[in-house]
């Protein structure tokens, strides 16, 4: 059974083309939306640390910085997070203090993966924000863009390099 209907489905999506611009600005590819509970975009991210000369550029914090200073509140209470990846201890750390409702993700990540890949940081006692996450969505299609962005990269590719 599906745990994701067709609204997740179509984020994911939406996600998914950010990741795709970060690939062609020779950014890994990972992609972030964050949308309230009125099915509204409130911020877009994409990975842009090379770009920005910034290591917490990340695609899930640059779409809740977008949604924070368009709301005026660093609480994002309400909002789901999509992200093509599993977020990273920093991300999903992120996404705990900000008090997302939800984060789903793609692809695992296990190298970097904190919603149960490397850790499962949002499981650790003593958190006063208990945040659910779902992942798997769109997985093939997440991971097929990473792994075709690291091939190239490889390979010497000027397009992703």
């Amino acid at each position: 059974m599906d745990i994701f209907n067709e609204t997740d489905y179509d984020f994911m999506s939406l996600a998914l083309a950010q990741a795709a611009r970060a690939a062609e600005d020779g950014e890994v590819p990972a992609g972030a939306v964050l949308v309230g509970p009125d099915g509204l975009v409130a911020g877009l991210g994409r990975n842009r640390v090379i770009e920005l000369h910034d290591p917490t550029a990340h695609a899930e914090i640059l779409a809740m910085r977008e949604a924070a200073k368009i709301a005026a509140n660093y609480r994002l209470t309400g909002l789901t997070l999509y992200s093509t990846l599993e977020p990273c201890p920093m991300c999903l750390m992120a996404a705990v203090h900000a008090r997302l409702e939800r984060v789903i993700f793609g692809a695992p990540e296990p190298r970097w993966g904190a919603a149960g890949s490397l850790i499962d940081l949002a499981a650790l006692p003593g958190l006063n924000h208990r945040l659910p996450i779902d992942g798997g969505l769109l997985a093939e299609e997440c991971g097929a863009m990473m792994q075709h962005f690291f091939k190239a990269r490889r390979r010497g590719s000027s397009t992703n390099a």
